[in-house]
Formats: C-alpha cells, sequence, structure tokens
C-alpha cells in the first residue's frame, strides 16, 4: 500500500526542483544558525550562492560522526531552544553519545517517514503491530510507535527484552505484524520453540525489521519460521531514527523518502562521488529538519543506489540492502569481509543454525587469527565425532569458495553463543593494539 502517493510517486524531474530549494535554504541556516557549519564552510569559501544544480552540494564538507560527538549535547542545534520538543541519542558506547532534537515539524516528518514504511509493508488501521524496538532516547521504538499510530494501527509498545512476556501478548492479543531487529526476531523464534509455542498458527504475518545488517538468507529463515513477509527498513539516530528509507512490496531495494533526505554514494577512501550502481559508503543530506539538520552526513554503511522504475510505482531512487559498514569490515588475510557475507554464507548450509561469532586475536607471529565460531543442530553433538568434522569442513570450504578467505572454523553447541535483545554482536576483537 502507497501511504503517500503524491509524493512517493512524484514525476523524478519535479522532486528535484524542490530538492535543490530545499538544499539552498538549509545551506544558508547552516551558516547563520550553526557556528560549526559557519566555520567549516568559511574555510571552503562557499555559501547557499554557489548552489545552482544538486550536483553543487559536492562543494560542501562533509559531516562525521566524531563531528557529531564533539558537538555533543547542543553544539548542532539549528533552531531557538523553544522550538525543540524531544530529544533523543546514540548508546554512546564509543564515545559521548549522539544528540538529536526535535521540533514539532520533526516529529511530523518522522511520523510521515514511518507511516511510509510501515505501509508499504502492509500495515493498515486492521493491524496489531507489536513493537519490541527500544523505547527512550533510542529512536526504534518511539520511530515505530509514532507511523503506526497513523496509520491508526492498534500499536503494542513492547520495547526490547522479556521475551517470555512478548510471547504471551504475541499470543493474547493476536499481534499481526512484529517490529524489531532480525537478530532479536530469531532469538524469539528459539525461545517459542522451548515453551512449546507454534508460532506459524499466529495472526502474525509481516514484519519490520532493521538496526543491523542482515543477509537475504536470514530474511528467508526469519520468513519460514514465522510464516509471515519480513521487510527491511533503514533509518540512523543522526538522521532522524528508522525510516529513513524501507522496501516496498517488490523487494527489490529500499526506497528513500528523498522529499526529505538527499542521498549520495561516495568512495569511502577518496571522498569522490560514484555513480548510480556503484557500491560505495551512503552520505545523506537531510533537507527539511530544523532541530539538527546535517550535511553529507557519512553513515558509514555500504550500499549502491538504483534508479531503475520499480514495480511499485514508488519512483524514489532505491539504495541495495547494505552490505555492512566501513567500520565493521575486516580485512583478513588482505581480503575486505564483511560478518553479513559470512551469515549468507552459513544459513545456507544445512546443520548450522544462524548464530555465529568472530573472534579476532593477534599471534605470536604477529599476525591476526580469525575464529569462526558456529552454532550446529544438537544432533551433530549427540552423533559421531565424523559427522561433526565433515560439517566444519563443508563450513571452511564455502568461506574460501565464497569469500575467499581461510578461516579456523569451531562448532559450537546451540545456545553457547550469547544471544542479544537489540543489535546483535557478531565479532568479539581480542587483539591487544
Amino acid at each position: 500500500m502507497i501511504f503517500n502517493p503524491e509524493y512517493e510517486c512524484m514525476e523524478p524531474l519535479a522532486r528535484k526542483k524542490f530538492q535543490l530549494a530545499y538544499l539552498k535554504n538549509l545551506a544558508e541556516t547552516l551558516y547563520e544558525k550553526v557556528p560549526f557549519y559557519r566555520k567549516k564552510m568559511d574555510k571552503l569559501k562557499i555559501k547557499a550562492g554557489n548552489i545552482s544544480c544538486l550536483a553543487d552540494i559536492e562543494k560542501f564538507p562533509f559531516t562525521t560522526k566524531d563531528e557529531l560527538r564533539e558537538n555533543y549535547p547542543f553544539g548542532l542545534r539549528a533552531c531557538p531552544k523553544d522550538r525543540v520538543v524531544e530529544y533523543h541519542m546514540s548508546s554512546g558506547t564509543t564515545g559521548k553519545p549522539i544528540v538529536n532534537e526535535y521540533t514539532i515539524k520533526d516529529i511530523n516528518i518522522w511520523r510521515e517517514c514511518m507511516s511510509r514504511t510501515l505501509s508499504a509493508a502492509g500495515c493498515t488501521n486492521e493491524d496489531i503491530v507489536q513493537n519490541c524496538y527500544g523505547y527512550g532516547l533510542f529512536t526504534g521504538g518511539p520511530g515505530v510507535h509514532y507511523g503506526a499510530m497513523n496509520i491508526g494501527a492498534k500499536v503494542l509498545p513492547m520495547s526490547s527484552g522479556n521475551t517470555e512476556r512478548q510471547l504471551m501478548v504475541m499470543q493474547d492479543f493476536g499481534a499481526t505484524m512484529l517490529t524489531c531487529t532480525p537478530s532479536y526476531a530469531l532469538y524469539i523464534t528459539e525461545a517459542a520453540a522451548e515453551a512449546g509455542i507454534d508460532l506459524k498458527k499466529l495472526p502474525l504475518n509481516k514484519g519490520c525489521f532493521g538496526a543491523e545488517p542482515w543477509s537475504e538468507n536470514m530474511r528467508r529463515e526469519i520468513e519460514a519460521r514465522y510464516n509471515m513477509k519480513a521487510y527491511d527498513i533503514y533509518g540512523l539516530t543522526e538522521i532522524i531514527g528508522p525510516g529513513v528509507s524501507y522496501e516496498c512490496e517488490a523487494q527489490d531495494g529500499l526506497h528513500v523518502n528523498e522529499d526529505f533526505f538527499y542521498p549520495e554514494i561516495i568512495d569511502p577512501e577518496t571522498g569522490k562521488t560514484l555513480p548510480d550502481g556503484e557500491k560505495g559508503e551512503l552520505v545523506f543530506t537531510t533537507l527539511t529538519r530544523e532541530g539538527t539538520p546535517l550535511i553529507r552526513y557519512r553513515t558509514r554503511d555500504i550500499t549502491y543506489l538504483m534508479r531503475e522504475p520499480c514495480k511499485c510505482g514508488r519512483t524514489t531512487v532505491r539504495m541495495h540492502r547494505l552490505f555492512g559498514r566501513t567500520d565493521d569490515m575486516l580485512i583478513i588475510r588482505g581480503v575486505n569481509v564483511f560478518p553479513s557475507q559470512i551469515e549468507q554464507a552459513l544459513i545456507e548450509i544445512e546443520g548450522t543454525e544462524p548464530q555465529y561469532l568472530i573472534v579476532i586475536t593477534r599471534g605470536e607471529s604477529h599476525m591476526d587469527e580469525v575464529e569462526l565460531q558456529v552454532e550446529v543442530k544438537k544432533t551433530y553433538f549427540t552423533d559421531e565425532t565424523r559427522g561433526l568434522e565433515k560439517l566444519r569442513s563443508r563450513i571452511e570450504t564455502a568461506m574460501k569458495s565464497k569469500l575467499q578467505v581461510n578461516l579456523k572454523v569451531k562448532l559450537v553447541e546451540p545456545k553457547t553463543i550469547e544471544r542479544s535483545i537489540g543489535k546483535a554482536k557478531r565479532v568479539l576483537d581480542l587483539r591487544k593494539i
């Protein structure tokens, strides 16, 4: 279902006209109201007057996550303080958190974006949405909540965790849509199996999953365990939260809400803008934000853009599902590898569970050593050792064939690897550098 055909299906040239107007206004606002940006723009001798077409955005500086942390908490505010009505922030696990300030207009933009997102996944006012994204300062829970209510759906504001209660509510309230991280969606299936609950018999028939990269094979695994349709959604706290882009029924890339967010793909090493279809780092400019607008924010996410017509009728540019993040990328013996690539290969191997951990250590030779711990089905640990060895050999062969790397594989019993109610931890770096 298309929530807002006027904008989601707008003729691309018409969309570009108001994107250009928004970009000029944004540049003026940042220069006048945010000293951080004024200093950067003065250094490059650029102003809003330098913008004559959308391509001129390349004249402007990038914004990085470190710069957002350096301006904690309110250094990037672009509106009067009394217009701010809500705050959200990142977890801050690797330093100062990133603060995002919202005006009423920003909240309404977010509500619109999430209404489009959930509608594209089939959500209507007849649905009961079990929202297992975290509430509070994290943007996941509130974003889904705003969008679902705007559609008229019923919301179960569960937040994350307390899986036993999640299952009780899922059954008793007849939830028809699930929203959470894909790794938590799988964890719920494990808990359901232990409790003797057949998820396929519940009314649950669709879900929106995001906040972490996940493979196409994991999508199929989730769909099979729930008997549902699983949709990918994308967002990040720095831009607005979930709802920056979303999958439609065609599931051929994620439609970007271009009337609010302008996407670019750059070479992560050189910063050079790349053409459509070429894989690189995703960069976003918030065209209409008031609280904390950003220009050319480097997301660190790796993808590419597609402008071919979509079967659904929407005309917005689409981004391919994430391949990973520049800061998640591992270099193993000179080969670039993303955890999601390992996941994609693993789920194709019969006998493995969709749970794994990449452990990195530094050996006596000062070379990085990588061990891939993989959960396998319980029957393999009650069978002959020969079966385990065959499976381990198959995994190592698959890694070499698909990723061009040699990995030491360790097979572990089910539920050995720690589960997460939020984003899954796939890499454990034990190097002392």
